[in-house]
């Protein structure tokens, strides 16, 4: 049976682990072709020198019922987004779906590190890789988007809108990073809108993506064993959840109503109706507000 994105094409910049992992297999589950791009592939790691890469989401997606094709991209680079987005319109004349979810900073910011205490070197890189990466690939992919009409931009981020504005995340230059993403989004929106395309934010709640899980030497199987040392660890969700956001809105013949708007994936899933894997409905950024920033004991009862 075709699913309900069979015969559109999306581009999940950033999609060798994590939120973009989960997205592109996602997609896949519900019939798309999905490019899937990244810097650590099969032959070479990037500096994450981590297994996972991008022939492997590739395979994910296929698995899961869709059509996944994997091309290497540093996105920084403007020539290699260039050369994939034409390849994109030679392949398959269309693109239906970007989701920018290039990140790469990890290992370029230190929680609560005041900005001159900062390495300049590296909050800069963050910045390039979180941002300037978001940049250029809109520039030489929304044309092809453009073409065909109800085309979507997802932009990937962390924290709403709503929590953004009144919480400190992380350092000033993560901070500044999310921030930008989510004013991405509102302008691509006021420039998409009128051309008959849609852009927003998303964000996931407290993922469990492989390097999380690995940072608290757990894995999926056995996630709650970490709840010992980290109680509110019991809101997160695995990256299919979010996956299944993009998938839903993808599907919506109405998705513009979501123009310019900050969303989450547990927001969407009360909306579209879908589950993670387990079945739950986490809702992390509400419990980030009632529950784990207010200062209460770590329970989950009602928010998942």
């Amino acid at each position: 049976m075709p699913g309900p994105l069979d015969g559109r094409v999306a581009l999940v910049a950033g999609a060798t682990r994590g939120a973009g992992r989960g997205i592109a297999v996602e997609l896949g589950a519900a019939g798309a072709t999905v490019y899937v791009t990244g810097r650590s592939t099969r032959e070479r790691r990037s500096e994450y020198d981590r297994p996972e890469t991008i022939e492997g989401t590739a395979d994910l997606v296929t698995e899961a019922g869709g059509a996944g094709i994997a091309v290497p991209t540093d996105h920084l680079v403007p020539a290699e987004v260039e050369a994939l987005v034409a390849r994109i319109a030679d392949e398959q004349g269309r693109l239906d779906l970007l989701v920018n979810d290039v990140w790469g900073g990890e290992k370029d910011f230190a929680w609560d590190t005041p900005l001159w205490e900062t390495d300049l070197d590296q909050g800069l890189r963050l910045l390039r890789r979180a941002v300037e990466t978001h940049a250029i690939t809109s520039h030489h992919a929304l044309p092809l988007l453009l073409s065909t009409p109800g085309g979507l931009v997802v932009e990937m981020t962390d924290g709403t809108a709503e929590y953004n504005r009144d919480t400190y995340r992380v350092s000033f230059f993560y901070d500044l990073a999310k921030a930008s993403v989510l004013r991405m989004a509102f302008s691509l929106g006021h420039e998409l809108g009128p051309r008959g395309a849609t852009a927003l934010a998303l964000t996931p709640g407290w993922l469990r993506s492989e390097m999380m899980l690995d940072t608290f030497d757990v894995s999926e199987e056995n996630w709650r064993d970490a709840l010992e040392r980290v109680p509110h660890f019991a809101i997160s969700e695995t990256p299919f959840y979010v996956g299944r956001a993009v998938a839903a809105l993808a599907a919506d013949p109405d998705v513009a109503r979501w123009n310019g708007r900050s969303l989450s994936s547990g927001q969407l899933a009360k909306e579209y109706g879908f589950t993670d894997r387990d079945g739950s409905r986490p809702d992390a950024w509400r419990y980030l507000v009632e529950v784990q920033d207010a200062g209460r004991p770590a329970d989950v009862t009602g928010y998942r």
